[in-house]
């Protein structure tokens, strides 16, 4: 079920075809294509919008409305995910894995596939910035090695997935779902959501001199 080089595919695919129909889904084979592509397009929307909330000149309002975006589309990201697990772990039932006793990874495959998307955009748009033709003089030359080290640092982390894939199906390692529990979105825990007037509980501190 689990493949590194089919993700890297899959996230090479969406890349290339998003950047030039922005709205539109490339073909997904399996439902866990669909769940690796929505969770892609998640973390290239979040891209653009962080690219936006640093515009030159922008308008407070502007800058504001596009952070709330960011938190939005970013929870959608950490959610997505938590279901990238949940699908793998749903797999591997079937086949009485994980095995519990066995050691635990700290990173989950879910965590993993998120980095190596961050890591395909990043290879993306640094392709773009070293073929702009309106760049500074010597601004090609200097970002023309950042791509290979950009794919070094992607190969080994395939190279890890698949191993502890691997690791999991022989039965030798476990994972969990890392459940995120983000608080800042939650209007019932975020204080500057339900507070009186967005005080933090640093601000209600006593004097420590009294």
């Amino acid at each position: 079920m689990l493949s590194a080089n089919s993700i890297k595919y899959l996230h090479d695919f969406c890349t290339k075809h998003w950047h030039q129909q922005p709205d539109e889904f490339p073909y997904a084979i399996s439902e866990w294509e669909k769940l690796v592509a929505l969770h892609h397009y998640a973390n290239c929307d979040l891209w653009h919008l962080e690219d936006e909330a640093r515009t030159p000149g922008a308008s407070d309002a502007t800058i504001a409305e596009t952070k709330r975006k960011i938190d939005k589309t970013n929870q959608t990201r950490n959610d997505l995910v938590e279901k990238l697990d949940e699908a793998l772990l749903g797999y591997l039932a079937q086949f009485d894995l994980p095995n519990p006793l066995e050691p635990q990874h700290s990173e989950t495959p879910g965590m993993i596939i998120d980095r190596l998307s961050i890591l395909e955009l990043k290879i993306y748009h640094t392709r773009e910035e070293i073929r702009r033709t309106d760049a500074p003089p010597g601004h090609a030359d200097r970002n023309r090695h950042r791509p290979d080290t950009l794919e070094k640092q992607q190969g080994d982390l395939r190279q890890c997935l698949d191993a502890l894939w691997a690791e999991t199906m022989a039965g030798q390692r476990c994972f969990k779902v890392y459940r995120q529990l983000k608080m800042y979105n939650d209007p019932t825990l975020n204080p500057a959501m339900y507070g009186d007037g967005g005080s933090t509980p640093r601000d209600r501190r006593p004097d420590p001199g009294h």
